[in-house]
């Protein structure tokens, strides 16, 4: 309650100062927006940089692993398929006891 109550005035008090010193808030309003403008691309420029990085970056690991993947999925293929292999011996070596 006391939040609102707070909240209120504050809002009433800006009115009314925004209203009493329109000069100077016109001209703060004025000195802000170049400032904001140069922060704002400063840190866009900054964060696009950085994200040409990431992807280079991501892209160097991804080529990297790109190789050592292909030969583990071959591996694993091969592996397979001397599992079924096995398993079909097994199963000849099964039919054959009965």
């Amino acid at each position: 309650m006391a939040a609102l109550a707070g909240g209120i005035v504050a809002l009433v008090l800006g009115i009314i100062g925004i209203i009493v010193w329109w000069g100077y808030f016109l001209k703060a309003l004025l000195a802000a927006v170049p400032a904001m403008l140069i922060l704002g691309g400063a840190l866009a420029a900054y964060l696009g940089f950085e994200e040409i990085k990431d992807k280079r970056s991501a892209q160097d690991t991804f080529e990297e692993n790109d190789t050592s993947l292909k030969s583990e999925v071959d591996s694993l293929k091969e592996e397979i398929k001397d599992l079924k292999a096995e398993k079909e011996k097994l199963e000849e070596e099964k039919g054959a006891e009965s």
